[in-house]
Formats: structure tokens, sequence, C-alpha cells
């Protein structure tokens, strides 16, 4: 099947694992929000109910440090819906601390490390262009 929106995360491929996927973790959050995304939940044979996951493919990229923020102009220009990490946001340990980091940084200044992307199939693909597929 045929998508005509797309889920990508784009992940600053010198993090160390862990951190590479707590930032997947917590940037696809946003992503699950968006109205209509999460399917219903799962069951198995012994009546066991689950939590829902996302409706559609996720594909997660690496991206060289000084590729993050062009990932985030290119987002910002295509006009899809975008959740962002900073390398701020290691040393909180809480939501509330976690706003007040991004709050403090102008837009064109953010050390992003993650980005999750929701939108229309083509445009995502204009802003992963040239990146490669996280190995």
């Amino acid at each position: 099947m045929e998508w005509e929106t797309k889920v990508a995360v784009v992940i600053r491929e010198d993090l160390q694992t862990w951190q590479k996927i707590n930032v997947t973790a917590f940037t696809i959050g946003g992503i699950a929000g968006i109205q209509g995304m999460l399917g219903k939940p799962y069951e198995d044979k012994d009546g066991k109910t689950y939590l829902p996951m996302l409706r559609q493919p996720v594909f997660v990229f690496a991206a060289p440090k000084e590729k993050m923020h062009r990932v985030y102009e290119r987002a910002s220009a295509q006009n899809v819906a975008f959740s962002i990490y900073t390398e701020e946001l290691f040393a909180t340990s809480n939501d509330e601390d976690n706003r007040a980091e991004v709050k403090k940084v102008a837009s064109e200044d953010l050390n992003l490390v993650g980005l999750a992307l929701y939108g229309d199939r083509k445009a995502i693909d204009r802003v992963v262009k040239g990146l490669k597929f996280h190995d």
C-alpha cells in the first residue's frame, strides 16, 4: 500500500546508540498525537489487549550534524508538521524543563539532534532528499 502521507525521523548520526533510540521515541510521540495516526488496539488470541501503534510505516534517516538545520529549514519550507529534539534535552528530566530549554533558543540557533516529520509524501521526500536510511 502506498500512503499519500509519510512519517520520517531524522537523527543526527554522531549520537550514542541510546541517544538515537531515545530521540526517536520522544519525537515520534508528536506524530502519534496527530488525529487519525494511531490504529486500533491490538488483541492476541487469549483476548489480552495492547496499545495501538502508528497506522503507517516510519522511515528513519541519519544526518550529519551540519545538515540537521537544513532538514529543519526544508521541513519549515514544505509546511510539514514536525517535532524536534535538541541536544540540551539530554540534560533534563521532564517535559516542563524540556520546553524551557527549547524556549531559550532562537529557531536558527537550535542545536538539533532529531526531528520527526509528518506530511504529504512528496513534501517529506523533498525534506529528506539526499539523506541515507539509518542503519
